[in-house]
């Protein structure tokens, strides 16, 4: 059986600052301390190698039982680190203030207790956190009856149990708004934008639900800025960009104008952000789309945005777009340039960029070397994205590697081999739920200029083509290649025997 990594995972996440606490906290304790070697020597190791662990602490007695110490160490390295944040969220702020009233409570220090009730409430009002001001307001019930049995009864009941019938309804709604986000986040995430009349009507179910299509439905502010951003992923997965814009933007003010929220949404300010950069792009206003992105880099130093999550967040999402930026700007060397950069950042964060992130950006740098007509090096990077299919993950970005794949071979007159990739793409595409009409039109073209040679009658099959994938892109759903690969530009480009990027940069 293969030893976990988890440890090895979660020390390599540890920041300076952190280890330094965990040393610290740990030089407190008595007793000899076997999990600090065996952290010592983790940390240093540039992969996870149990083996040689082994080897090193081979006389100590600890490595006998090796499983639990790690797992004691484990649990360590996450107290500390719950010591390290307890101030540094409002979670964990209030989290702790529950602890220290079931403590006062039941040394029957009443009125201290009060004291921490009364602004915890606050807290958790300002900062939406409805779990936790349901659970004060149960600590408060329990007062007042202590206040009963004390003889006291200027406390009304009535006032707490509206209130927290308030506080149910808000939280009740706020899941409820949830449930639709992952509903289309799932679409979105699986496939990308939708490509037939089916997968519209999915998204039209959500968008029409009464709580994202009717006035007034959410009754908090955490809540109405899921049900915007949720109105603009519906319509991004159309490519509806005029109301993803006019959402997104919606999304973004009330956070703004909610501060206290904005640092607990911290992710989906910035994923907002990234939609609206998405729509700078589609209307090719790239001055603004630059601006964005240099705005959304600097959330990096605020306050609520210094986690790790939201850093490899702002790096994966930012680079993809500007990539996308110079893509269709036909500034092709300068994204290959931009890879460089691109990978040694991409190198600090390894085993933090989400597997979608991965695949999105192998794919957009395959492009960029199309685009510079190094057909080898981009066809490296398309492998490494058909090597890694995940069944329910981005279809839309395996389906146009595919298709890349068959150009790349193509372009580097793999015409013998040609013919098992056609073969293996039209498996590939059989097996799928989705229309592909514009892939399997191109495999038909593709098939016949890798069987003659004879320029004039490539002329004639590109003409061809041209044609009937104008023709075809009249369809709203197939426009959508174009978002990935501008296959109106490679064949422009074989009728007007230019480069691929000369084109680009005409239109």
């Amino acid at each position: 059986m293969k030893p976990s990594t988890d440890l090895f995972n979660l020390i390599k996440s540890l920041s300076k600052s952190e280890k330094r606490f965990f040393k610290l906290s740990s030089s407190l304790q008595s007793g000899e301390k076997n999990y600090l070697k065996l952290f010592d020597y983790i940390e240093k190791q540039p992969s996870y190698n149990e083996e040689k662990l082994k080897i090193i602490f081979e006389g100590e007695v600890f490595i006998k039982h090796l499983p639990s110490e790690k797992n004691h160490l484990y649990k360590l390295i996450l107290k500390s680190l719950r010591m390290y944040y307890s101030d540094q969220s409002i979670g964990s702020v209030l989290s702790q203030d529950i602890k220290n009233i079931e403590i006062l409570y039941k040394k029957a220090l009443y009125k201290e207790c009060e004291k921490f009730v009364s602004r915890s409430k606050n807290t958790a009002e300002k900062y939406e956190k409805f779990y936790y001001w349901y659970e004060l307001i149960n600590w408060e019930k329990k007062l007042i009856e202590s206040s009963y049995e004390s003889g006291v009864f200027s406390i009304n009941i009535d006032d707490l149990v509206v209130e927290e019938e308030m506080v149910v309804a808000k939280l009740r709604n706020l899941a409820e708004y949830m449930v639709l986000y992952a509903k289309i986040n799932l679409i979105f995430r699986s496939g990308g934008f939708t490509r037939s009349l089916e997968e519209e009507e999915r998204v039209a179910e959500i968008a029409n639900n009464h709580l994202i299509k009717g006035k007034n439905t959410a009754i908090s502010s955490n809540a109405a800025s899921i049900c915007y951003y949720i109105k603009g992923l519906c319509a991004a997965t159309t490519r509806n960009y005029s109301d993803s814009f006019k959402f997104f933007n919606r999304t973004k003010e009330i956070l703004d104008d909610n501060p206290e929220v904005k640092l607990e949404s911290s992710k989906r300010y910035v994923l907002a952000q990234f939609h609206l950069l998405r729509c700078y792009i589609d209307s090719n206003d790239f001055g603004k789309a630059e601006d964005l992105i240099s705005e959304i880099r600097s959330l990096k130093s605020q306050k609520g945005f210094k986690t790790i999550d939201i850093s490899v967040q702002i790096f994966s999402n930012s680079y993809d777009q500007e990539l996308c930026i110079l893509h269709k700007k036909g500034e092709f060397e300068k994204s290959v340039e931009l890879i460089s950069t691109i990978d040694k950042e991409q190198q600090l964060l390894k085993g933090k960029i989400t597997k979608e992130m991965e695949i999105v950006l192998k794919y957009n740098k395959a492009y960029s070397y199309f685009g510079i007509g190094d057909f080898k090096t981009s066809l490296q990077y398309i492998n490494d994205v058909l090597n890694d299919n995940e069944s329910m993950l981005r279809q839309d970005i395996y389906s146009f590697s595919r298709l890349m794949n068959l150009i790349i071979h193509f372009e580097l007159e793999n015409y013998d081999f040609l013919e098992y990739v056609i073969r293996s793409t039209n498996r590939y595409l059989s097996k799928q739920e989705r229309e592909y009409k514009i892939e399997m039109l191109c495999i038909k073209h593709i098939r016949k200029l890798s069987k003659t040679n004879i320029e004039a009658n490539q002329i004639e099959i590109f003409e061809k083509m041209k044609e009937e994938v104008n023709q075809l892109l009249q369809d709203h759903h197939e426009c959508v290649i174009l978002e990935y690969f501008d296959l109106v530009s490679w064949i422009e480009s074989k009728l007007k025997k230019k480069t691929f990027v000369e084109i680009v940069k005409v239109k």
